[in-house]
């Protein structure tokens, strides 16, 4: 167990070559994809899918080496106790735009099945507070994700300019 725990910390948290890096961000993206995908205890193949086309969309990938991510993704999320390794190392290299994008993917996933559960809705509130992604952001991108899960676009609404 403790060795179990030394890899995953060694994983993340080692200083990485760039190629490295930038598997570790796929990594560490496509296992909080994961971890909303066994949020509510059942994982379908909806979600499955769900994940492999935020992972495609997110980091072009073909739908092998997206697959194959998720396989890894699902290892490490068994022996992971929490999100932090995962959203500090997304945090150090993502600027905002690419955290809302993968919160925006988070909840396509948490929407994929049509509903949400309340343990889905607890953990993207979590992990968007430790993206430390403004409410305003976060909402909208529930709300795109929401929408295009049910075929629908979003407008967003902005506030009217103040009368000077």
């Amino acid at each position: 167990m403790l060795q179990a725990l030394k890899i995953l910390f060694d994983h993340f948290v080692a200083p990485q070559a760039d190629a490295d890096g930038a598997e570790m961000l796929q990594l560490a993206s496509a296992v909080l994809l994961v971890e909303v995908m066994r949020a509510d205890s059942v994982s379908t193949a909806v979600e499955r899918a769900a994940v492999i086309a935020a992972l495609r969309e997110l980091f072009a990938l073909d739908t092998t080496a997206a697959a194959a991510l998720v396989a890894r993704a699902e290892d490490t999320a068994r022996q992971a106790s929490d999100t932090f390794a995962f959203t500090s190392r997304i945090n150090e290299a993502f600027d905002m735009p690419h955290r809302i994008a993968l919160v925006e993917s988070l909840w396509r996933v948490a929407y994929a099945e049509g509903e949400l559960g309340a343990d889905e809705n607890h953990l993207l509130r979590k992990v968007a507070d430790l993206l430390y992604v403004p409410q305003g952001a976060y909402i909208n991108a529930k709300m795109r994700a929401r929408d295009a899960m049910s075929g629908r676009r979003t407008a967003i609404v902005r506030p009217a300019p103040a009368a000077g």
